[in-house]
């Protein structure tokens, strides 16, 4: 025993249970069983335990679920998945115990499981009655016990999806996988597994292979549309739903999602089938089908049982044909059990006081859902006939039981005593084990029948004219009767029709004015759309000429600057040039001065010896011509120096600006092509050229 961590505990949301839930690490070593695969012939029990503390007992009471596992293979194919909850019932023996404080408690005596006491039951009746078999399985003879007069439910008993039997499995699957690679030719081996039964997992898969209805879609979606229409005897399929496999969960809760699925099955295929229309036997084998198969795959079942089985030709012409079924089964007994044939005539009791339900309702009605199911996996594998053998197997096996009955007896027996015979898995087998030794030939059955239609000749021949007259008028009128039904039928579904159709119109009628008024309005937008292009694509095209203008005028105020710029830039340079030149001359000038003035005694207090000339102020007659005119050159020179500087400044100023301006000129020429109106221009000329 672990512990595991719980995760919740409280009351359920409808009030009604006290809910306990918690996981598990399956990689804890505690659950390394769990991880293993399940060996061939080994069980492996999973036991949950919970301590409840419960008021007025003393100490904490731990109840133990038991219940079997199985852990499949990862590649397993037949994975079974059993949503029905495990339910346990305890039986708890309290003890009334005093305390010292004068208060009533009690104690735990015993505590069992239903299971546990079910197990020690099995083991008393093991120990006391010898015809119970080792694992459980109830002879035929123990179904003798059951005195109940209460005739079993339909659909009563369970049938485990668990597989049993491995290699019965095993050859399913290959089976199935040689079917798959080949769906127009069925396997051999299909009859004799069929024979063994189908295994329940499997079965709703392999019913739609035998029947032909694996890929049927236009069927399904037949169903889709059939069950939006409305039937006019809908309420007699509703009061044969509450009737039908009251014995099994899933059908027996009025509204139920069982009962919901049935009723739509039935009603379609009472639509689709219009010359049969509603029959009650239908709601069996619909029932049978929906325990395995979704309701459109039911559907498409339903109607190759219906049509191509020929189960729907025992409810034409006055059931005629389930007559003459009626009529080979009685010469069948007579060849092969007269005794028994003898009897039932001796009681003047006929084949369909007892076997109507037989061929039917392919034995669904009244038998237990183990052998329901193993009859159709026989039936849908070798055909109708089956059903001939399946009902002279019941009466060979129970002609020890039924000849010494008188007639209500026999009719008792064969509405209680007979289904509750076969109640287990090992009885059916027997039953039908004993059906497919059986020989009922197809030409045996084409002899019967030539002997059927001469006994209705000769009964006709001998019948009295009137009464035959009487008798065929009764069929005309109810033949002109179900006709007329029919045609009042059409004529409400005319006028229907009629009524939804005019509803349609006026609907469409409405749509089309409506489509219409925005269809002017669409014309109208449209001319205003065109008319708002043509004005635009005539402002672009001025916009066009303006812009061209403005940028040839940009263009040629570029080039002006640029030559202006060029030309101050040469006269700069003149300009650079002739200073230099004029620098250096005046370098050198001044070199000879200080020259020749060095040279001179009286002159050469004027220059310092670093060469550099003493300010010495000297009156203007004591200075000599030639230092007149050299003061004079000089002053020309600074001046005409200064006058340079200044015009180059004034030039470089004006080559400022005249950059300044061409950066101007060019930025509003790209702000131009950028703005709104250049972008919108674009997208119409765009459009305009897509539209073209």
């Amino acid at each position: 025993m672990h512990l595991i961590d719980m995760v919740s505990m409280g009351m359920s949301t409808d009030g009604r249970s006290y809910v306990i839930s918690g996981d598990w690490n399956p990689n804890d070593q505690n659950f390394t069983v769990l991880n293993v695969e399940t060996p061939r012939d080994t069980k492996v029990f999973f036991t949950v335990a919970a301590d409840l503390v419960i008021d007025g007992i003393q100490e904490p009471v731990r109840f133990q679920v038991e219940a079997r596992a199985k852990i499949f293979p990862m590649t397993e194919r037949f994975w079974v998945f059993n949503k029905k909850p495990h339910k346990e019932t305890f039986s708890l023996t309290l003890e009334e115990v005093d305390t010292d404080q004068g208060t009533t408690t009690f104690k735990v005596v015993n505590l069992e499981s239903q299971t546990e006491i079910d197990r020690k039951k099995q083991q008393l009746r093991l120990n006391l009655t010898p015809s119970q078999s080792a694992d459980g399985a109830v002879t035929p003879g123990d179904d003798d016990s059951d005195n109940s007069d209460d005739p079993l439910p339909s659909g009563s008993g369970t049938v485990s999806k668990e597989v049993t039997d491995e290699e019965l499995l095993e050859q399913w699957d290959q089976t199935l996988k040689k079917w798959y690679q080949n769906m127009a030719q069925r396997p051999k081996s299909v009859q004799q597994l069929s024979r063994r039964g189908i295994p329940e997992a499997l079965r709703g898969e392999v019913w739609q292979l035998l029947s032909g209805c694996h890929d049927n879609s236009e069927m399904m979606e037949a169903y889709r549309i059939l069950i939006t229409k409305e039937y006019a005897n809908e309420g007699v399929i509703q009061r044969d739903i509450y009737r039908t496999f009251p014995g099994h969960d899933y059908f027996k809760d009025s509204g139920g999602m069982g009962q919901e699925s049935l009723f739509k099955l039935s009603k379609a295929y009472s639509i689709y089938d219009e010359e049969v229309g509603y029959i009650q036997g239908i709601t069996f084998i619909g029932a049978a089908l929906l325990l395995h198969m979704p309701e459109e795959q039911a559907f498409s079942v339903m109607v190759k049982v219906m049509f191509e089985y020929g189960l729907r030709d025992m409810f034409r012409h006055d059931f005629e044909h389930l007559h003459l079924k009626f009529f080979q089964l009685e010469r069948l007994m007579q060849d092969m059990m007269p005794d028994l044939y003898s009897h039932f005539m001796d009681l003047g009791l006929e084949a369909h006081m007892y076997a109507s339900q037989w061929f039917l309702t392919l034995f669904t009605a009244k038998f237990p859902l183990f052998m329901v199911y193993h009859i159709l996996d026989i039936y849908l594998t070798e055909g109708s006939n089956i059903i001939f053998n399946v009902a002279l197997a019941l009466l060979k096996s129970n002609r020890k039981d039924l000849l010494p009955l008188d007639f209500e007896g026999v009719l008792k027996y064969f509405r209680v005593q007979l289904p509750k015979k076969h109640r287990t898995e090992n009885s059916v087998k027997e039953l039908l084990h004993i059906a497919t030794g059986l020989k009922v030939s197809a030409r045996k059955l084409k002899k019967y029948e030539k002997e059927y239609i001469a006994v209705k000749q000769a009964q006709l021949q001998d019948e009295d004219p009137l009464e035959r007259y009487e008798r065929e008028n009764k069929r005309l009128m109810d033949t002109n009767m179900r006709l007329d039904q029919e045609n009042d039928d059409l004529a409400t579904e005319l006028v229907s029709s009629k009524i939804s159709l005019r509803s349609d119109l006026d609907i469409a009628e409405d749509k089309v004015d409506i489509m219409s008024k925005e269809l002017s309005v669409t014309k109208k937008s449209l001319t205003e759309v065109t008319e708002e292009k043509a004005r635009l694509e005539n402002e672009a095209g001025k916009l066009k000429e303006m812009c061209r203008r403005e940028l040839e005028k940009a263009e040629q105020t570029t080039r002006r600057n640029d030559a202006i710029i060029a030309e101050y830039k040469t006269i700069c340079t003149q300009l650079s040039e002739r200073l230099e030149k004029q620098a250096v001359n005046y370098k050198e000038e001044l070199a000879k001065i200080k020259n020749q003035i060095q040279k001179c005694d009286a002159c050469s207090q004027l220059v310092s010896g670093s060469g550099e000339f003493k300010c010495i102020n000297l009156p203007e007659a004591d200075l000599s011509p030639e230092i007149m005119e050299m003061k004079r050159n000089i002053r020309e020179l600074e001046l005409e120096l200064a006058q340079t500087k200044l015009a180059l400044v004034e030039s470089e100023c004006k080559v400022q600006d005249l950059t300044h301006n061409l950066g101007s000129v060019t930025s509003e020429l790209n702000e131009s092509k950028n703005t709104w109106f250049h972008k919108t221009l674009n997208s119409i000329k765009d459009a305009t050229s897509k539209k073209d």
